[in-house]
This record gives structure tokens, C-alpha cells and sequence, in this order.
């Protein structure tokens, strides 16, 4: 446990509207509009290189991060499940924006030596990881409205040319991803990962563009940024269920199922999914198996700059 005393700790808790961050030196709590003109003249007042620690939200803690990180602050971005969690373990019953302020500056105060310091990602990165997901999004929508539209006999030609507007906007946001793709200089490692059976060139893309985030150190590291590592619940001789930590993207985990769904049927993989089977796993749970398996393999070419060799 690292006891701070020369650092000034921050804990930012991040609204739409505004920020409420407490300062552990002078135990002051200040709420801040969330802009960035606002809030660059309030972080020009904290002292060099001050440890903040931000709560992960959609995109409305993006500008704090940016504009600390810049001014050469040490910023830890947190996600909410594990704020919670501390909340819950520390006892905290009040929750509100000064008090998460608070615990948010507390955590960071206690735990600093087990959080990485928060870097920007690539331009690259994060557009192709925007288009990934907007066009989840599309899929989603497109998918729910036909299934909604199916028996109405009346909607038949509506539904046709919604059917056609899809597709011209799906192939438009797949045009986008292999042009930023090609921009990004991941061409080679997209490539690498198609030729591994059951997965197709948005699977890749989704997997190159999460290897260009960090430097991986294994698999290990790789499978875990992708929040397929398990969670492990044993005590004594109790062996408890595993399950998925799901900390990572979730389209990119939707992804590599989907991957392993088309793999299982190949001939390389096919025996691998029926190992599974027979050993008493249900047909999700291998297929996860199976994921985790063409990520690992997915990233062992990546890091090693190989080629696919099936045999």
C-alpha cells in the first residue's frame, strides 16, 4: 500500500453538466463546469504532476482526462463496477457526488500501486473503435425493427427499402473501417488474423485495432484487456463457478463469438469445440472456450509478427 504525502490526490466524480473534485491536501471539495475552458483554468490550479483519479463514464470524462494528462498531471481512470465495489467494502453508505469525490481520492490514495496511469490512445484507435460500435448499434436497431415488422403485410415495401438503406449504410461504415484501417498501418495485422479459421475481416479489425491500445506483455494480458479472463471464487475445498470478467469491449467480445461459432464447425477447430462438449460443457461455454482460444492465437501472431501456420 503506497501512503501519498508529497503528491496532492484528486478524486474527480464526472457529470454531463459538471465536475466535483475534492483535494485531499486542503480537503476541499469544488465543483467545476464541465467544459473545457472552465476546466483547464481550474487544473492550471492544482499544483505539478498531482495524482487524479476520474471515473469512467461514456464520454463526458473524456475532456478532464485530456486536458490533465496534457498539463503532465498522473491521471487513473476507474471504472464504476470497482468504485462500487470499494464503496460497498469500506462500509460508505451516503453515494452522491461529493462523497464518490471523495472515495474516488481515498481509492487512489490506497491503491495507486496496482492502477496504470491513464495515456491517450492512438487517433486511429479511437475511431476505429467508434465505427466498431456504431455499427453494432446499427445491427441492433436494423434487427429489432425487422423482427417487429415481419407479420405486417402492410409494411412489406416499407420494410424493403429499409432493408436496402441498411446495407448501403452497413457497407458505407465498413468502407470507413478499412480506409482508417489502411490509414492506421494495421493492414498486415488484420490480414494475419483473417487467415485464422472463423474469422472474417470486422472479427480482425476488432482485434487489430484492440492490440494497437497497449503494450501486451502475453495472451494473458491481451485476454484480459478484452474482459474475457474468469473470475475465480474458491474457498477450502469449495470450487466455485467461473465466469467472465467482461471488463473489456464488449463488441469486440460479441465479436470473437461469433467467430467461434464459424470455427467450430472447420475442421481445425471442430475438434477442439467437441472437447468441450465432452466435457460437460454446455454449448456457450465452449464456444467462449473456443473465443478465448482464436484471441489467443490472434494476438501470438500480432505480437510476433507471424503468419498463420493451421498444422
Amino acid at each position: 500500500m503506497t501512503i501519498l504525502t508529497l503528491q496532492t490526490v484528486v478524486g474527480i466524480d464526472i457529470a454531463k453538466a459538471e465536475i466535483v473534485a475534492y483535494r485531499t491536501d486542503r480537503q476541499i471539495t469544488d465543483t467545476i463546469k464541465n467544459d473545457r475552458t472552465a476546466l483547464k483554468r481550474w487544473l492550471k490550479t492544482l499544483p505539478a504532476q498531482s495524482a487524479i483519479a476520474v471515473e469512467a463514464t461514456n464520454i463526458y470524462h473524456l475532456d478532464t482526462v485530456e486536458l490533465a494528462h496534457a498539463m503532465g498531471h498522473q491521471v487513473y481512470v476507474v471504472d464504476a463496477y470497482r468504485v462500487s465495489n470499494y464503496r460497498r467494502g469500506i462500509g460508505q453508505r451516503a453515494k452522491n457526488d461529493p462523497c464518490d469525490a471523495r472515495l474516488l481520492a481515498r481509492y487512489l490514495t490506497n491503491e495507486q500501486d496496482g492502477l496504470r496511469i491513464w495515456s491517450p490512445p492512438p487517433k486511429a484507435y479511437t475511431s476505429l473503435k467508434s465505427l466498431l460500435h456504431r455499427r453494432a448499434t446499427l445491427i441492433q436497431n436494423h434487427a429489432g425493427l425487422m423482427l417487429s415488422w415481419a407479420n405486417e403485410p402492410l409494411l412489406k415495401k416499407v420494410q424493403a427499402a429499409q432493408q436496402k438503406a441498411f446495407k448501403q449504410a452497413d457497407q458505407a461504415i465498413q468502407k470507413l473501417l478499412r480506409k482508417v484501417s489502411k490509414e492506421a498501418g494495421i493492414d498486415d495485422n488484420i490480414d494475419r488474423c483473417k487467415a485464422i479459421e472463423g474469422v472474417g475481416e470486422l472479427t480482425a479489425t476488432g482485434l487489430a485495432t484492440t492490440f494497437m491500445r497497449g503494450d501486451f506483455a502475453n495472451g494473458d494480458a491481451f485476454i484480459a484487456f478484452l474482459g474475457m479472463d474468469l473470475t475465480v471464487d474458491d474457498s477450502g475445498k469449495k470450487n466455485g463457478p467461473r465466469y467472465l470478467t467482461k471488463k473489456g469491449d464488449p463488441e469486440v467480445r460479441r465479436l470473437a463469438y461469433n467467430a467461434a461459432m464459424a470455427a467450430c464447425r472447420s475442421a481445425k477447430w471442430k475438434p477442439f469445440y467437441e472437447a468441450y462438449l465432452a466435457r460437460g460443457f454446455s454449448k456457450t461455454q465452449a464456444l467462449v472456450a473456443l473465443a478465448r482460444k482464436l484471441c489467443r492465437v490472434a494476438f501470438a501472431l500480432m505480437k510476433n509478427q507471424s503468419e498463420y501456420r493451421p498444422a
